[in-house]
């Protein structure tokens, strides 16, 4: 049985002030960007803020970080806003406060900061800080999506997938997910990976559904390693082989994935003691190039 659609995680990118600050890769960078920072300027603050949220040019500091997105964020500038929230929604530099991080994210969203509309949706769509509302999650995904998020854009296509906040629309979910899936991302790459193999919204189309597979497993994406290792085991869309079909369900099952651990075992001893020790080797090589010379 192919593993369900997936949700996907936080959004834990931070956003950038200013794209002509100096680019904080030392010390000297740092102290002007810190003077910049103590006369008011918005961008600057929330660019040391983001120094000490990652090191860079200083030692790491989150509390540090979050007191400079604030007065960032206390000056109506969106970028610190989402940052702040951030920090609220990750405990970090703050205690943790899902109702603080849904305050600031809102504020950032309503200026049109995708960041802060995607991870607002999500906690509509988890009932984090806010009561749980699909219809508003849906919304704010769309605002996203619209901006080219493609956390978004696969997180709308799982609700219409769904039918939860929107009417049920698998040809939207698709279209949704290639969205995102051709930007790279490994989630929308499943999912539409996962819509060719089931024939929904889509054609069905095995070639197509390893595609997508292939490239959300290079990424990481243990349920496209899963999946991937079934078409292997079936023939479905590429020539039969246990020997990687044994490789992707081993390196998902590394990540904790139980259906591939399962598959595994029971591949193995369908494999005689060369194809065994091949598959094993593979999967070795895959695992420590960090998916990238896996076949």
């Amino acid at each position: 049985m192919k593993p369900l659609l997936n949700t996907t995680l936080l959004f834990l990118l931070l956003v950038i002030g200013f794209s002509g600050v100096v680019s904080g890769q030392d010390e000297a960078d740092f102290y002007e960007t810190k003077r910049l920072a103590e006369r008011g300027l918005a961008f600057a603050q929330v660019n040391l803020g983001l120094m000490y949220d990652l090191g860079v040019g200083v030692p790491e500091n989150k509390a540090e970080a979050a007191r400079w997105y604030r007065l960032a964020a206390e000056q109506g500038y969106a970028s610190g806003q989402y940052n702040l929230g951030l920090m609220y929604d990750l405990g970090e530099g703050v205690p943790g406060n899902n109702a603080e991080a849904v305050r600031w994210y809102g504020l950032a969203a309503e200026q049109g900061n995708a960041l802060a509309q995607a991870n607002l949706g999500l906690m509509y769509r988890n009932g984090e800080g806010v009561l749980r509302n699909d219809a508003e999650a849906a919304r704010l995904y769309r605002l996203a999506a619209e901006q080219g998020n493609a956390f978004a854009q696969t997180n709308l296509g799982l609700m219409y997938r769904n039918g939860e906040g929107v009417p049920e629309n698998d040809a939207e979910a698709a279209r949704l997910y290639r969205l995102a899936a051709e930007q790279g991302y490994a989630s929308g790459q499943y999912n539409l990976g996962l819509m060719y193999d089931l024939g929904v919204g889509v054609p069905g189309n095995d070639a197509e559904a390893v595609r997508w597979y292939r490239l959300a497993a290079e990424q990481g994406n243990a349920l496209a390693q899963t999946n991937l290792g079934l078409m292997y085991a079936n023939g479905e869309g590429i020539p039969q082989n246990n020997a990687r079909a044994y490789m992707w369900w081993s390196v998902a099952a590394e990540q904790g994935n139980e259906s591939a651990r399962g598959n595994r075992d029971i591949v193995a001893d369908r494999l005689v003691p060369d194809q065994l020790a091949r598959g094993q080797d593979m999967a070795t090589r895959c695992f420590e190039s960090d998916y990238q010379d896996c076949e």
